[in-house]
């Protein structure tokens, strides 16, 4: 049975919904009614329920306020609002406290059960979760206390060759493993929400353990049936499984259908993407090392390849041919040089997929970058002697997580710098000008923006900045940048019922009295004035 609080400031409507809906029948029990929200949140201080079923407009504390409550101290709990015509569209703003579900009054008893029954299906399913979470962080404590955890770290070693493989195999016969075989295989996998791709924080870190061992559970149970082998967890949480078969079987084939399954069943599982990197086949333990290592190698390939990727160590991989890249690389200097941007996207793509297409890693495609970013460097030097390549633009290349992130930074230095040599005709002075103009119009609704940032920007000093900019446009920076903000807010006046303090914020003025006084000073009028025209 889920538990179910009713709020409403109506005692008729309490009455109504109270005995009109078959609560037993729905799989609930109404616990409690109240009157308004703060009475309710008194009452879920102590007691917790499954569904809270709320009016919107209430006296002391509405709807919103309990809703936001719940959001707050009570995450596993659903909340279901019923409200008027007049204030359904105010309730639809309480999406921001994950409110489950909207009716419109009057509420009928079969509408309203209905939207329980719903209710109920997603916490059935939410429990199972819990369910299925629970036992498997039971079963992980029950591991990390266990054999388990020692046959792990002995596998470990045997894989590794840190430990001579008769002591290996001593330790592992304690727990009656017995690994015979006359061909072995080492396969690596990857959970790649918490892999080297993404950022994790010390709470994914800690979560990151328990999924291994998820991983490691399920392909445990799946090489098992196939009579294979086992599954073990290796450092960093990363689950290894270790293939031995007689050579009557055919391991390349055999050991191929096994990891699809798994992660299949993981992704059913779990709905977690796993990559798998299966290294190459060998003939003794003492070769072990060499499969887990080739495994390993595997792994790094999904920098271009993305998650989900299953490679396999004894196919065939294709050798770049490095000499296209070159030839895109040069296409890019040319559709710089003659200001062709259709033909600076093609082969921009094409070097894309040339990357994704090969079997590279990320410190080669790196490097690749950065050699792309020198040619793209001296093409603008052509045109801007004064033009120099920042480290920081090396180092967004190096930085990047994933290779889609490289790829956006060089995409867009590229296209600055067709920007750069489009202006080459005018003078320099002059296209300076209009790139800080450019800047400037980007980014006006930063309260932060000021002269330093934009010579940055522009890779020039600020007394020669100040110097061209006024020749330029007649304006200082200042004045340009408060000008263009003004325009703005005079737009936004006209034609928006924005609130004085949201204008100003959007237009980059962090205190709404000093941009009142700002625009006054500017048109004549206040903003209020300004609006009623």
């Amino acid at each position: 049975m889920y538990k179910v609080l009713l709020v409403d400031d109506e005692i008729l409507v309490r009455e109504a919904i109270s005995e009109n809906i078959k609560w037993e029948e729905l799989g609930f029990e109404l616990v409690n009614v109240c009157e308004n929200g703060k009475i309710a949140m008194d009452y879920l201080e102590e007691n917790s329920v499954d569904v809270v079923l709320t009016d919107i407009c209430m006296p002391y504390a509405d709807g919103m306020d309990l809703s936001r409550y719940v959001c707050n101290n009570c995450p596993q709990t659903a909340v279901i609002i019923f409200s008027g015509y007049s204030d359904f569209e105010y309730a639809k703003q309480a999406i921001q406290y994950k409110v489950a579900e909207y009716i419109l009054k009057p509420v009928t008893a079969r509408e309203l059960s209905e939207v329980l029954l719903r209710i109920k299906e997603k916490l059935n399913r939410e429990r199972k979760e819990e369910q299925k979470y629970d036992k498997f962080k039971k079963a992980y404590h029950t591991y990390t206390k266990n054999e388990s955890l020692i046959i792990s770290k002995t596998l470990s070693c045997l894989v590794k060759g840190t430990q001579r493989i008769e002591k290996s195999m001593e330790e592992l016969a304690e727990f009656n493993v017995s690994i015979v075989g006359d061909q072995y295989r080492v396969v690596a996998v990857d959970i790649d929400v918490y892999s080297e791709l993404y950022e994790i924080d010390d709470e994914l870190k800690k979560e990151s353990a328990l999924m291994s061992f998820v991983v490691e559970n399920i392909s445990n149970e799946i090489i098992k049936n196939h009579s294979a082998g086992l599954a073990y967890r290796d450092s960093d949480n990363r689950v290894c499984m270790l293939f031995y078969v007689s050579k009557l079987r055919n391991l390349s084939s055999e050991a191929l259908e096994i990891c699809r399954e798994i992660q299949e069943t993981v992704y059913e599982t779990m709905k977690l993407s796993i990559s798998i990197g299966m290294g190459k086949i060998v003939s003794s333990l003492e070769q072990l090392s060499k499969s887990y290592q080739s495994a390993i190698e595997l792994l790094k390939y999904r920098y271009t390849k993305g998650s989900g990727i299953l490679l396999d160590g004894e196919a065939q991989f294709s050798i770049a041919n490095t000499t296209a890249l070159e030839q895109e690389f040069k296409k890019i200097a040319e559709s710089l040089k003659e200001q062709d941007e259709a033909k600076l996207e093609e082969a921009l793509s094409n070097v894309e997929q040339w990357m994704i297409a090969g079997y590279n890693t990320r410190n080669v495609v790196v490097a690749y970058l950065h050699q792309a970013l020198r040619i793209v460097s001296d093409a603008v030097r052509e045109v801007d002697d004064q033009y120099q390549l920042k480290e920081e633009n090396l180092a967004q290349i190096t930085d990047a997580k994933r290779f889609e992130q490289a790829m956006t930074f060089f995409k867009d230095h590229c296209k600055q710098a067709m920007k750069i040599i489009s202006g080459a005709g005018k003078t320099t002075s002059q296209h300076q000008a209009e790139l800080a103009m450019e800047y400037i119009e980007e980014n006006y609704g930063d309260p932060n923006l000021n002269l330093n940032q934009i010579c940055e920007y522009l890779n020039i000093s600020t007394s020669r900045f100040s110097s061209i900019f006024k020749e330029a446009t007649g304006k200082t920076f200042v004045e340009m940048l408060t000008y263009v903000r003004m325009e703005r807010a005079k737009s936004l006046l006209r034609k928006t019922s924005l609130k004085n303090y949201e204008i100003a914020e959007k237009v980059g003025f962090s205190d709404p009295h000093y941009f009142s006084i700002a625009f006054k000073k500017m048109t004549g009028k206040t903003p209020k004035e300004y609006a009623k025209g």
